[in-house]
């Protein structure tokens, strides 16, 4: 593996801030509480926690020392499931906010995809999820999917 540089980072970086700002407009359009600054802060915190494991790890490489990247990556997945588990809600016996929740995990994962270099992947998954938002919407409005509450999923 290459040592990362100051160029490589900052383009992690800005990918990072428009897959975020591509998933949140998204989420903003559908007048949903989590938008465009929620999915960029996750997927700009992701992003900046795999880099600063890739650069931890190629600092102490330098020195001679191993260290695993994946665990601090790990920490980003049980942080961000904690943060998600806030935006579920349960109004009247409905639960609300699941596909929030499921988007903004989906979103710390492209972010720590785009973190570890793997951009192509980064872009295939946040199209698939876009779609997914989008398309599925349609999908679930729809016989028989259609229960009282799709619009607020």
């Amino acid at each position: 593996m290459e040592p990362l540089t100051d160029v490589e980072t900052f383009k992690r970086l800005a990918m990072a801030m428009i897959v975020g700002a591509l998933l949140g407009f998204e989420r903003e359009r559908a007048d949903k509480p989590a938008g465009i600054r929620t999915y960029m802060l996750v997927v700009e915190g992701a992003t900046l926690f795999m880099i600063c494991a890739l650069l931890l790890s190629q600092q102490l490489y330098e020195t001679g020392r191993v260290s695993d990247p994946g665990r601090m990556a790990s920490t980003v997945i049980q942080g961000i499931g904690f943060v998600a588990a806030g935006v579920i809600l349960t109004n009247s016996g409905q639960i609300v906010g699941l596909t929030t929740a499921a988007g903004i995990w989906v979103a710390a994962a492209i972010g720590l995809l785009i973190g570890a270099g793997f951009y192509t992947l980064a872009l295939v998954a946040a199209i698939a999820t876009v779609v997914a938002l989008i398309v599925l919407r349609n999908v679930e409005r729809r016989p028989p999917f259609n229960h009282q509450d799709a619009d607020r999923r």
